[in-house]
């Protein structure tokens, strides 16, 4: 940990925009920064974990991994969150993805729990001294929910998630977000450190006429915004009129691009009668130098007659997403060469990426504190 210490320590978190530069390149291949990261990063914040509209009937539940510790979100009377252990010998209780169960049952040894967590059913304990049952349901995790979407904090002490998000949490209440349906799912393995995946996307629109050509069709490029405030940071856009294969399902008078620290992301496209597309990106490690991109994508017309508007939006998104992982992989390699350790930020574009890497280090430290 002393190493990792100084590693940390060698960024420059006290620096202001103007003169600053990226944390070392090691940050983002170290294994032990890595470990650190799981623990004062994912471990501390509040993480997505599953849509409202999958635990909407009593007994749904969603398993999740969370900072390497298994998770499952179950519907009681309320939206509750566990860690998904059996108290008896540590297996995993709730083994689907997704489903649908009257109780919370342990494929090992059958010890059965309620939705509330309450350990109901065991045998072979009849002649176990000192073991009460009521002490041993399953462990709880704080749980909330936001918009579309449920959180949970495996830190007990950490703000609750209004007070996290800052201002972040009521400013999209016009948006009427909630309106919107979900649509599909796709996942991106990425050859490079979850950290790269958020930085090229808080460039501030740098990249975008270089990499992405289809998405720079539609948007005003030199009238691009980024607000960086709180643990968020808001990139916005005019949509431009283009005759593109973007053009015809990206679609509205603005473009909104969201990141709340760490890891949640938002796209937004608004027109004249609010957002009618929609898709997010959780961004999760897989070790020092891989991650997984998770690719949610939400319309607010699900008919059958919008079938093919909305699988060429997700084929669209597709190809941006292919894009990314493309120049994500090549950064990657660069950071390991010897012959690059930081680089300096844009302060007109890249005030998005200096906020994140304030609020990284700030937990890091804090941890190592």
């Amino acid at each position: 940990m002393k190493n990792i210490r100084t590693l940390v320590q060698q960024y420059a978190a006290d620096l202001p925009l103007k003169q600053a530069s990226t944390p070392p390149s090691a940050w983002y291949m170290d294994a032990g920064v890595a470990t650190l990261e799981k623990d004062a990063v994912f471990g501390s914040t509040w993480q997505m974990v599953a849509r409202l509209d999958q635990l909407q009937e009593k007994g749904a539940y969603v398993t999740a991994d969370v900072a390497g510790e298994p998770i499952v979100v179950v519907k009681s009377d309320a939206i509750r969150a566990f860690y998904n252990v059996c108290r008896h010998h540590g297996a995993k209780v709730m083994n689907g993805q997704t489903g649908c169960q009257k109780t919370l049952t342990c494929p090992y040894h059958g010890w059965t729990y309620s939705l509330d967590g309450e350990l109901i059913h065991n045998t072979f304990f009849d002649e176990v001294e000192g073991f009460d049952k009521s002490q041993n349901g399953l462990k709880p995790v704080r749980v909330e929910t936001w918009e579309n979407w449920v959180f949970v904090n495996l830190n007990p002490n950490a703000p609750d998630l209004k007070t996290s998000f800052g201002s972040f949490y009521d400013r999209f209440v016009s948006l009427k977000l909630g309106l919107l349906h979900f649509w599909t799912r796709r996942e991106y393995r990425l050859e490079s450190n979850w950290k790269v995946f958020v930085d090229n996307y808080l460039d501030g629109g740098y990249h975008i006429p270089f990499i992405h050509r289809g998405l720079s069709s539609v948007l005003d490029n030199p009238e691009y915004v980024i607000e960086a405030v709180d643990s968020h940071c808001l990139q916005a856009c005019p949509m431009a009129e283009a005759n593109t294969e973007t053009a015809k399902v990206r679609e509205g008078k603005t473009a909104w691009y969201v990141w709340q620290y760490p890891n949640f992301i938002i796209n937004a496209y608004e027109g004249d009668d609010g957002v009618k597309i929609m898709d997010t990106n959780l961004v999760l490690p897989d070790g020092p130098e891989g991650c997984l991109v998770i690719c949610d994508y939400w319309y607010l017309d699900v008919s059958d007659s919008a079938k093919d508007y909305n699988d060429e939006g997700v084929r669209i998104a597709d190809e941006i997403q292919t894009e990314d992982m493309g120049i994500c992989a090549s950064v990657q390699r660069g950071l390991n060469s010897r012959s690059y350790d930081t680089g300096r930020l844009s302060a007109q574009k890249e005030a998005g990426e200096y906020l994140f890497h304030q609020l990284l280090y700030k937990d890091l430290i804090r941890k190592l504190d």
